[in-house]
Protein backbone atom coordinates (compact mmCIF):
# COMPACT_ATOMS: atom_id res chain seq x y z
CA UNK A 1 0.00 0.00 0.00
CA UNK A 2 1.33 3.50 -0.75
CA UNK A 3 0.23 7.28 -1.02
CA UNK A 4 -0.55 8.99 -3.53
CA UNK A 5 -0.53 12.70 -2.60
CA UNK A 6 -2.58 14.16 -5.90
CA UNK A 7 -1.55 17.67 -5.14
CA UNK A 8 2.23 18.18 -5.76
CA UNK A 9 3.26 21.80 -6.62
CA UNK A 10 6.82 23.86 -5.44
CA UNK A 11 4.81 25.11 -2.65
CA UNK A 12 4.03 21.96 -1.10
CA UNK A 13 7.96 21.03 -0.29
CA UNK A 14 9.71 22.22 2.54
CA UNK A 15 12.99 21.78 3.81
CA UNK A 16 13.58 20.40 7.55
CA UNK A 17 15.69 23.10 8.53
CA UNK A 18 18.71 25.51 7.36
CA UNK A 19 21.58 23.25 7.07
CA UNK A 20 23.23 22.81 3.77
CA UNK A 21 21.99 19.29 3.63
CA UNK A 22 18.58 19.89 4.79
CA UNK A 23 16.13 17.03 3.95
CA UNK A 24 13.04 17.66 1.91
CA UNK A 25 9.71 17.56 3.32
CA UNK A 26 6.15 17.11 1.53
CA UNK A 27 3.32 18.61 3.00
CA UNK A 28 -0.19 19.43 2.77
CA UNK A 29 -1.91 15.96 2.05
CA UNK A 30 -5.34 17.13 1.90
CA UNK A 31 -6.49 15.42 -1.15
CA UNK A 32 -3.80 12.46 -0.94
CA UNK A 33 -5.40 8.76 -1.04
CA UNK A 34 -4.12 5.47 -0.05
CA UNK A 35 -3.77 3.13 -2.76
CA UNK A 36 -2.89 -0.05 -3.70
CA UNK A 37 -1.33 -0.92 -7.26
CA UNK A 38 -3.47 -1.43 -10.01
CA UNK A 39 -6.00 1.49 -8.40
CA UNK A 40 -7.52 3.76 -10.67
CA UNK A 41 -8.93 7.54 -9.54
CA UNK A 42 -11.53 9.29 -10.93
CA UNK A 43 -11.80 12.41 -9.22
CA UNK A 44 -10.25 15.75 -10.55
CA UNK A 45 -7.87 17.21 -7.90
CA UNK A 46 -4.29 19.00 -7.58
CA UNK A 47 -3.34 22.53 -9.45
CA UNK A 48 -4.11 23.01 -12.83
CA UNK A 49 -0.43 24.17 -14.17
CA UNK A 50 0.85 20.61 -12.55
CA UNK A 51 -2.07 18.35 -13.22
CA UNK A 52 -1.15 15.17 -15.48
CA UNK A 53 -3.31 14.88 -18.62
CA UNK A 54 -4.49 11.40 -17.13
CA UNK A 55 -6.65 13.38 -14.43
CA UNK A 56 -8.48 15.53 -16.42
CA UNK A 57 -9.52 12.35 -18.28
CA UNK A 58 -10.70 10.95 -14.69
CA UNK A 59 -8.73 7.60 -14.79
CA UNK A 60 -5.20 7.84 -13.18
CA UNK A 61 -3.22 5.76 -10.83
CA UNK A 62 -0.22 6.90 -8.91
CA UNK A 63 1.96 8.15 -12.28
CA UNK A 64 -0.24 11.21 -11.88
CA UNK A 65 2.43 12.38 -9.44
CA UNK A 66 5.43 11.72 -11.11
CA UNK A 67 3.77 14.08 -13.84
CA UNK A 68 3.24 16.71 -11.64
CA UNK A 69 7.54 15.99 -10.29
CA UNK A 70 8.52 16.59 -13.95
CA UNK A 71 6.52 20.29 -14.36
CA UNK A 72 7.94 21.07 -10.97
CA UNK A 73 11.28 20.07 -12.28
CA UNK A 74 10.82 21.74 -15.61
CA UNK A 75 9.91 25.16 -13.76
CA UNK A 76 13.12 24.92 -11.69
CA UNK A 77 15.38 24.47 -14.22
CA UNK A 78 13.70 26.37 -17.21
CA UNK A 79 12.24 29.43 -14.55
CA UNK A 80 8.77 29.54 -16.66
CA UNK A 81 5.73 26.88 -16.67
CA UNK A 82 5.56 24.86 -19.71
CA UNK A 83 2.11 25.04 -20.18
CA UNK A 84 3.20 28.94 -21.50
CA UNK A 85 6.33 27.20 -23.66
CA UNK A 86 4.54 26.26 -27.20
CA UNK A 87 1.49 25.89 -25.46
CA UNK A 88 2.82 22.03 -24.82
CA UNK A 89 0.15 20.87 -22.20
CA UNK A 90 -2.58 22.51 -24.17
CA UNK A 91 -1.58 21.05 -27.80
CA UNK A 92 -1.77 17.53 -25.91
Amino acid sequence: MGVIHRDLTPENFLLLNKDKNSPLKSIDFGVSNFYKPGDVFKDIVGNAYYIALEVLKRKYESEADIWSIGVILYVLLCGVSPIWVGKILISL
